[in-house]
């Protein structure tokens, strides 16, 4: 199946925060992602997510990433906020609650083919007993 997607990442950058690094833990995620300063943020866009899913399956949170795109979900966009600093070390960390002193990097993802129930069993399908459940 081919999906079409728009992932728009925004990351605060703070006065005591190297830019560059920001934009490496952005990248370390979404390897594809060239982001650009612009008003005191860094924003990206990519139209794909396996590396970010394949980091998902490596740290065994695929029912926390599951959880957390549904419950932001909004018609064919689902949005979430991961920590920098565990980001910066390859890893995902998402963030609930009030943000971090220096922000999150937040990231909208808007599905045009198929539908985002789809589109998420593809990123972090559902599991039985932690392993991946294959559909068929």
């Amino acid at each position: 199946m081919i999906y079409s997607v728009d992932v728009q990442i925004t990351a605060p950058v703070n006065d005591t925060e190297v830019t560059d690094r920001v934009a490496d833990a952005i990248r370390n995620l979404f390897p594809n992602a060239d982001p650009e300063f612009e008003h005191g943020d860094l924003r990206a866009e990519v139209h794909d997510v396996e590396h970010f899913s394949e980091l998902l399956h490596r740290f065994e949170i695929l029912d926390t990433a599951r959880g957390v795109f549904f419950d932001n979900r909004r018609g064919d966009t689902f949005s979430f906020d991961l920590k920098k600093q565990a980001a910066f070390e390859e890893r995902v960390n998402f963030a609930v609650g009030d943000p971090s002193e220096l922000g999150d990097i937040h990231v909208r993802v808007r599905v045009e083919e198929p539908d985002v129930e789809s589109f998420v069993d593809y990123v972090a399908p559902p599991t039985e007993g932690g392993e991946p459940v294959d559909p068929e």
